[in-house]
C-alpha cells in the first residue's frame, strides 16, 4: 500500500528521470539554440563553442533540481547573476532562453506538471538575470 502523504518523487531531479534525462534536456536545449533561427540572439550570446556551456548547464541543473551537486563541488556557489553579467541579457534573450528550454523539455518528454513548475522557476531566475532593460 502506498503512503498518500509521501510524494511520488522526492525531488524534481528524480521526477525528471535523473542524470540521463537532465543530460538529454541540456543536449536538446543547446541543439535547438544552435539550429533554430528563432533563438539567434540567444545563440549569439554564447560565442562560437557550446561544449563548456553544455557541461556547465548539465552540472548546474543536476544540483538545482535536487540531484548531485556537480557544479558546486567543482566551482562553489553558482553566483549566476555575476557570472552572466558580461553578456547582454534583456527581455529578448530571457524570452528566447525560456522558449528554447520549454521546447527542449517538450521534446525530451518532461512530464507536463513538472514542465509547468520548472517553467515558473526558470522564469523567475531568467528574469532576475536580466541586465539590460530590453
Amino acid at each position: 500500500m502506498e503512503n498518500p502523504e509521501k510524494p511520488a518523487h522526492a525531488t524534481p531531479f528524480e521526477w525528471i528521470g535523473g542524470e540521463e534525462k537532465v543530460h538529454a534536456l541540456v543536449e536538446r536545449f543547446y541543439d535547438l539554440m544552435d539550429l533554430e533561427p528563432r533563438y539567434k540572439e540567444l545563440r549569439a550570446a554564447h560565442g562560437t563553442e557550446l561544449e563548456r556551456a553544455r557541461q556547465n548547464l548539465f552540472w548546474f541543473l543536476c544540483g538545482w533540481l535536487g540531484g548531485p551537486q556537480h557544479y558546486t563541488d567543482r566551482f562553489g556557489h553558482p553566483r549566476l547573476r555575476m557570472r552572466h553579467m558580461p553578456f547582454k541579457i534583456g527581455v529578448l534573450e530571457r524570452d528566447q532562453w525560456l522558449a528554447c528550454m520549454d521546447e527542449a523539455m517538450g521534446d525530451v518528454g518532461v512530464p507536463q506538471e513538472l514542465r509547468e513548475r520548472l517553467n515558473q522557476s526558470f522564469f523567475q531566475t531568467a528574469d532576475w538575470m536580466r541586465n539590460t532593460p530590453m
